[in-house]
């Protein structure tokens, strides 16, 4: 597949967004160290990232789009029947998103040096793990706190809410992970939607509706969670047995950026110590090793999903899904 370089002087509309909102993007005219960047990372990360970045490499510049991933992945579909992905690096939130842009052939085939110190499980030949995601449970402190994942299924609470997985990569991560996990399936979905539990977009719009009063409980980001207690609202957030499912969200080169120096430069950065710590202060959580991020409660439970497994699952999963709650 050949894709076309971007033209110079070509300028986007700059529409910034904030966390879980809708997309954005920005350019800069083009110069030998222009880049442009797709990604879901709130911009409460992705912001500071590539401050830090700009500054660590003078005379670059980064043009973003950012999106749900529901949204990305529409705008790297529009892209390739376009001609070609007009990103020089996407960064995503969730490892089968990812792959399937390998598939592709749209990003992969180069890794930093600096990758080998993000832990083996957070990386593969194509892509390596940026951030992590942590989907954990939010509810309103006049309910009780459920202790277990599957509380939200029991008579404790009026209404739960759970995001969507064709809209946001931590519900698809979730998804798959109870998919396949024999004590849950997806008859825990089913228990949930027979109990009055609701879909709604993204994690953001889980934590608001609890926030508000709208549902007693759900599922979302433990950023969410922790960003909404912290503003003051009525609620609390809780890392539920067996545990908290932890998403990574990968980093990639795409295969055919006419700005590899740059996008190297970027790609490089995010998982340096230095682009680590950056992630970490701006309140996400870092994949590298001795890096300080967000606080994870003493003894937190954390599971992760196999996403080999759920990437050849992935399909039946959401077909089954839909068939639950629709869409």
């Amino acid at each position: 597949m050949k894709v076309p370089g971007l033209a110079a002087g070509a300028a986007l509309a700059l529409v910034l967004t904030a966390c879980g909102g809708g997309p954005s993007n920005s350019a800069a005219s083009s110069t030998a160290s222009k880049l442009t960047l797709y990604t879901c990372v709130s911009d409460s990360t992705i912001q500071p990232v590539i401050t830090a970045f700009e500054k660590s490499e003078p005379g670059s510049t980064v043009d973003l789009f950012r999106a749900p991933t529901g949204q990305l992945n529409a705008r790297v579909a529009a892209d390739t029947r376009a001609g070609g992905l007009k990103a020089d690096v996407v960064w995503g939130c969730d490892p089968l998103t990812m792959q399937a842009y390998v598939h592709q052939k749209l990003v992969g085939g180069w890794l930093p040096a600096e990758a080998d110190a993000i832990p083996a499980q957070y990386r593969t030949a194509d892509y390596v793990g940026a951030h992590l995601l942590y989907m954990v449970a939010v509810h309103r402190t006049s309910v009780p706190a459920p202790t277990a994942w599957s509380d939200l299924a029991g008579p404790a609470y009026g209404k739960v809410a759970v995001p969507d997985p064709t809209v946001a990569a931590s519900a698809l991560g979730a998804l798959g992970w109870f998919a396949a996990n024999p004590a849950y399936g997806l008859g825990f979905y089913r228990k949930l939607h027979s109990s009055g539990a609701v879909q709604v977009s993204t994690p953001d719009d889980v934590t608001t509706g609890v926030a508000q009063g709208i549902y007693d409980a759900g599922m979302t980001t433990s950023n969410s969670g922790y960003a909404a207690k912290k503003a003051g609202s009525p609620v609390d957030v809780v890392w539920p047995k067996p545990g908290a499912v932890a998403i990574y969200g990968p980093i990639a080169l795409a295969t055919h950026t006419p700005h590899a120096r740059a996008a190297k430069a970027f790609l490089t950065f995010v998982i340096s110590d230095a682009g680590q710590r950056v992630i970490g202060a701006s309140g996400s959580y870092p994949t590298r090793p001795g890096v300080a991020g967000p606080t994870i409660p003493p003894g937190a439970p954390v599971v992760e999903p196999d996403w080999a497994s759920i990437g050849v699952t992935k399909a039946a999963i959401e077909q089954r899904y839909k068939q639950v709650f629709g869409g």
